[in-house]
């Protein structure tokens, strides 16, 4: 019979080979994805957590994600759909929310009839919503702004869809929800004139979250493309090129076969080639000037401190009121000093940064600039959540919906004196004018022209641009110096060119009132006669009283 061996050492009991040489512990890296119980995991002294590079280390490819179960996005996106529609019918139930509605649809309207943009068709912004505007009307009639109000449900809806993605690239499934609930609810938490338009920054802020969800994924030409598209809405939509170019650099190895600056490149050549071609079609000296070198005086608040101080002070309170649920997880995370930077990513903390100075840029404050914060508050929210226990989620939950609440209600309330007065004026015109007559109304409301269905007789379609009075400026540098390089000697010849039937003097006192305008004074003067008066409002007419 044999003999039986005695057991060798067990896997717990086996001592080390004193000839062997001493291995350090692997010094364990900060995990760029992890989750909260990776987080706990990392912690704690049993458990392992699963290693991934973070975008501050050494550039790696990026880690790699298990594939969402399509009943994932199938359920997401049906509640996303409804919440943001739900938030957003008040917009629905005014023809105009803010004059910026109104410029763009008298700009569409004029471009339907012939006008060519950056010529007899002018303003300070990119050609993409313009263009937008233009091809609604075309299919659906340019009497209403039901279509553009739809399709701003669907731009809310895809930010949202962006941001919930990125979330749950990084944190898992229940991140990536709360991020898009996050994302719609905070879209509304400002003055309903600025939260419900369907104008730039709505139009804007799904080709900033797309950007930024492709160099996340290293599909560095979508994501360069989706920048371009950002800044053709608006100027301040480039910003997130920058989020865009530290991920392409912080994701791609260095290695000699130069992989870091293919990246970079593919980025900037997909950003370059639509800018190009857009320039190329509008002439490119008048694209930049109006988008670029024109607005010199626009961007100064010289003159005006203490009245742009007061707005900037009151907006950012009122934003930080209605995005309080977003503020909320933030702030405690920060506070408690819990291990952030293992959630809270460089890469989105620089987005959120780049969309401030957005805001901050031209010292102009309005509302609607802070809505192009909210996508990256939502995600860096979301990340919050996963280190705080589920009575901060739920806690999250009654805030937002609370004050999204509150900011629908306001919305479907809210009063409309500038709109009533806008009504009674342009039906005044309608009156005193016949459909092929075209109209000066010198004021700051260029939806007056849409509501009259009129056309205006110069390509300047409000006194801003004449006089810098854009963005309520109400110091001294309000005058026909101050106006667009070349504006006045361009609005006398096409006065005098092409007569108005009607014009309309609707400043109301306001620092550009023709009285501070010599030329447009004298033209009233000596080639208009004073026929009434509505709502405040001068109409003066070529021919005399009957």
């Amino acid at each position: 019979m044999p003999t039986a061996q005695p057991p060798g050492p067990s896997r717990t009991t086996r001592t080390a080979d004193p000839s062997a040489p001493v291995r350090a512990p692997r010094p364990r890296r900060p995990d760029h994805y992890a989750s909260a119980a990776a987080v706990r995991e990392a912690s704690s002294p049993v458990g392992t957590a699963v290693r991934r590079r973070p975008d501050t280390a050494a550039p790696s490819r990026t880690p790699s994600t298990p594939r969402t179960p399509p009943r994932y996005w199938l359920r997401l996106l049906p509640a996303l759909l409804v919440l943001t529609v739900a938030t957003r019918l008040p917009s629905f139930q005014r023809p105009v929310w803010n004059p910026d509605e109104g410029f763009l649809a008298t700009q569409a309207r004029m471009l339907a009839a012939g006008g060519t943009l950056y010529d007899n068709v002018v303003d300070r912004k990119p050609p993409l919503l313009p263009w937008l505007y233009r091809g609604a009307f075309a299919v659906f009639g340019d009497d209403s702004l039901w279509p553009l109000r739809t399709l701003a449900v669907l731009a809310v809806l895809a930010t949202a869809t962006f941001a919930a993605a990125l979330a749950r690239r990084r944190w898992g499934p229940r991140a990536g929800a709360v991020a898009g609930v996050l994302c719609v609810l905070g879209s509304v938490g400002l003055n309903p004139e600025d939260a419900q338009a369907a104008t730039f920054e709505v139009f804007m802020l799904p080709f900033t979250a797309a950007a930024v969800w492709a160099a996340d994924r290293r599909r560095w030409v979508v994501a360069g493309l989706a920048v371009a598209g950002a800044l053709l809405v608006k100027q301040t939509g480039g910003a997130v090129l920058l989020p865009v170019l530290y991920l392409a650099w912080a994701r791609t190895d260095p290695g000699p076969d130069g992989g870091r600056r293919r990246a970079l490149l593919r980025v900037l050549a997909a950003f370059a080639a639509p800018l190009l071609a857009v320039a190329l079609a509008n002439d490119v000296s008048r694209t930049l000037f109006w988008t670029v070198t024109g607005s010199g005086s626009y961007a100064t608040f010289t003159g005006s401190e203490l009245h742009v101080l007061s707005r900037g002070l009151a907006n950012t309170a009122l934003f930080a009121a209605g995005a309080g649920g977003l503020l909320l997880p933030l702030a405690v995370v920060l506070r408690r000093g819990l291990p952030h930077r293992r959630v809270l990513t460089t890469d989105v903390w620089l987005w959120l940064g780049v969309s401030a100075l957005g805001v901050l840029t031209g010292f102009h404050f309005f509302g609607h600039y802070y809505l192009q914060l909210v996508p990256p508050l939502a995600v860096l929210a979301a990340g919050a959540l996963t280190l705080l226990t589920v009575d901060w989620l739920r806690l999250t939950a009654v805030v937002s919906a609370v004050l999204c609440t509150v900011f629908v209600a306001w919305g479907s309330h809210a009063g409309q004196a500038d709109l009533d007065h806008a009504r009674r004026v342009a039906d005044a015109v309608r009156k005193e004018t016949r459909a092929q007559d075209t109209v000066l109304i010198w004021g700051m409301h260029p939806e007056t022209y849409w509501l009259a269905d009129r056309m205006p007789a110069s390509r300047y379609l409000t006194a801003g641009l004449l006089t810098n009075y854009s963005g309520g400026r109400d110091g001294p540098r309000v005058g026909e110096e101050y106006g667009m390089e070349r504006s006045w000697p361009t609005l006398m010849a096409e006065l005098v060119a092409d007569p108005p039937r009607l014009i309309v003097d609707d400043s109301r006192g306001k620092p550009y009132r023709p009285a501070r305008m010599p030329r447009l004074q004298r033209l009233l003067d000596s080639r208009y006669v004073l026929v009434g008066e509505v709502d405040g409002a001068l109409f003066y007419t070529r021919e005399p009283p009957r």
